[in-house]
């Protein structure tokens, strides 16, 4: 009996010493430490609050961290409407598309280690994609044009014609490369199968992808692949690392920066921790486990990680003294890398440019967005949105299960409006 009280003891002290050990970011003594109002701040719970109760939400998390000191971390409203639960901070949020990003960062780091270059074909990697075709409308035959949004159920009489050129890591990276875009080329393909079968990986969907029609020439227009191209980097990364993407992500980012809560599959465990929406089928997302391991859409994860990995884009690729990018590669990361074809998605958006994987703030009036020149960030489907602010200092993450526009912007707006100095 001793023997066993001894044992329970030392994992006692095991977890103990586990936990004092997660590295954290520090909370400011006051936000005017920082250069912010406390007052101020106090919006951000009021516009939540206004949006939760007018039905455009069930619930959020709200994270906002100035000068490497947090100044605001808030759960809001309900993680489960139907059991009443109210939301935790730890909650586990389905990232959707905020997985880009960290495919941009893993990408940054082959390139500062010349195992690739922007400018490589993707072919130089996966030979399948090379001699890749467009496709254009059969009428004019003596033009070859590609429409920019196609209806699947009236899918026009079109024909193929060869790549002007091939396509290149860069153009994946910035959404120019005319592959799963949702253009004629991804309408003529057999429709991707959600979810995908159980056997499925990045290795094995290759060939598919390769066997599709580009939506345009490549480099000629900006056009979001959402679920396929940055999945062919992820496979890249695997190629020239000889690692699983997920393995290669969870050693070189995630340990660093000590984000203990993100996975691919979110342990049993833990399962407890989910946003559950009500009136959303979310067994898709809750009741499988994937080996695809998708670099656009794959993630869940938690407002504290996300915060985290924020960070350490704003302190110019460093936290908790583990360098991940140098700053150079941080401000190539988040620079316009489409010589000004990116305007927006889903709407008309001037002032804005698009680096490797998150969009840019060039123009913070024209663009009207509540940002500084020079940040940049990315969001989710399902509302989930972080950015960086290297002017200001700043990171800002808020974290929803129900897309609403109007909810992100007047978070957005409250921090803007709380930074004093």
């Amino acid at each position: 009996m001793k023997r066993n009280a001894l044992l329970v003891i030392a994992s006692v002290l095991l977890a103990i010493g586990q936990f004092s050990s997660a590295a954290e970011i520090p909370w400011a003594d006051s936000p005017e430490e920082v250069g912010m109002s406390a007052e101020r701040l106090e919006r951000i719970n009021t516009v939540m609050q206004r949006h939760i109760e007018a039905g455009d939400i069930q619930g959020a998390i709200t994270a906002v961290a100035r000068r490497g000191k947090l100044v605001h971390f808030q759960a809001h409203g309900l993680m489960d409407v139907d059991n009443q639960r109210p939301m935790q901070e730890d909650a586990i949020f389905i990232m959707m598309s905020s997985s880009k990003p960290v495919l941009g960062v893993a990408a940054m780091m082959m390139i500062e280690e010349g195992l690739i270059r922007p400018e490589d074909p993707v072919s130089m990697y996966l030979p399948e994609f090379a001699d890749m075709q467009v496709a254009v409308l059969k009428e004019p035959v003596d033009e070859n044009i590609s429409p920019r949004s196609v209806d699947r159920e009236n899918i026009p009489e079109h024909r193929l014609v060869p790549a002007s050129r091939e396509i290149t890591i860069h153009d994946l990276l910035t959404h120019t490369s005319g592959l799963g875009s949702g253009g004629l080329g991804s309408m003529v393909a057999p429709r991707r199968p959600f979810p995908l079968p159980d056997d499925a990986t990045l290795a094995t969907e290759m060939a598919r992808y390769s066997n599709m029609a580009l939506d345009f020439q490549p480099g000629d227009r900006w056009s979001y692949s959402g679920l396929i191209g940055l999945d062919v980097v992820a496979r890249i990364v695997e190629v020239v690392t000889g690692e699983p993407y997920d393995e290669f992500i969870e050693e070189r980012i995630f340990e660093p920066l000590d984000m203990n809560n993100t996975w691919f599959n979110v342990p049993p465990e833990y399962a407890d921790r989910r946003v559950v929406i009500q009136d959303r089928d979310m067994s898709p997302f809750f009741d499988r486990t994937t080996n695809y391991f998708s670099a656009s859409a794959g993630l869940n994860s938690t407002a504290e990680d996300y915060l985290k990995f924020e960070q350490m884009l704003v302190n110019g690729g460093e936290l908790f003294g583990n360098r991940i990018l140098s700053p150079r590669s941080i401000r190539m990361m988040g620079s316009d890398q489409t010589d000004g074809l990116y305007g927006g998605l889903g709407r008309r958006q001037d002032g804005v440019g698009f680096g490797y994987t998150v969009a840019v703030t060039e123009d913070p009036i024209s663009s009207g967005a509540r940002r500084s020149a020079g940040a940049f960030g990315w969001g989710g489907a399902f509302g989930t949105r972080s950015w960086t602010d290297p002017e200001e200092e700043l990171t800002g993450v808020i974290l929803l299960q129900q897309p609403h526009r109007r909810t992100q912007y007047d978070f957005e707006n409250a921090v803007q409006q709380a930074i004093i100095d």
